[in-house]
């Protein structure tokens, strides 16, 4: 490599051209520290800095042939101006892509959500209904009506106690029967 150092911009385009090896790590060695400096100012991020003057120098080992240069340093300037604005571009979309994502996964949890209550509220209404009579209201009303257990005591003319008792019975009979129901439905 030490062959190119002396070379100027020209004559190692021309090797470049001509398929003449160790110019383009001439090239790459010569440029690497000025492209990151350029692609860094604007990205301000190490790996997204790195990856853009990768893919600057990948870009120019693919075009070799088909390239018309007149000034190396400005051509590989510009090129990484571009590749920056590209990769800005992808990442913006990416993140938009993300955001739609998270967004549209926040909307299914949240209907899987609503639709598993409803569905266990319909099951435990179910199951209340099979109830004794004054042992259902006690439960849907406490339970499903959030009203308090005196508040029902007094309404069905009970007193506190008993109230209480049908409260426990229907609690236990529908947890003993809610884990049948959602077998038998899953």
């Amino acid at each position: 490599m030490g062959l190119f150092t002396e070379r100027n911009d020209s004559e190692l385009i021309a090797m470049f051209k001509s398929g003449v090896d160790g110019v383009y790590e001439e090239i790459y060695d010569r440029y690497w520290d000025k492209l990151y400096y350029i692609a860094h100012r604007i990205l301000k991020s190490q790996e997204a800095t790195e990856e853009v003057v990768q893919d600057v120098f990948v870009l120019l080992w693919k075009k070799r042939n088909t390239l018309d240069i007149r000034s190396l340093p400005v051509y590989l300037a510009a090129m990484v101006r571009y590749e920056v604005y590209r990769y800005l571009a992808r990442d913006k979309k990416n993140k938009v892509n993300e955001m739609a994502y998270q967004t549209t996964l926040i909307d299914y949890t949240s209907i899987e959500a609503d639709l598993e209550n409803k569905l266990l509220l319909e099951i435990v209404e179910t199951l209340s209904n099979q109830l004794p009579e004054k042992c259902r209201l006690v439960f849907q009303y406490v339970k499903l009506q959030d009203r308090s257990l005196s508040d029902v005591a007094d309404e069905l003319n009970i007193s506190q106690k008993t109230a209480e008792a049908h409260l426990t019975k229907a609690l236990k009979t529908i947890r003993g029967n809610i884990g049948n129901s959602m077998h038998l439905l899953f």
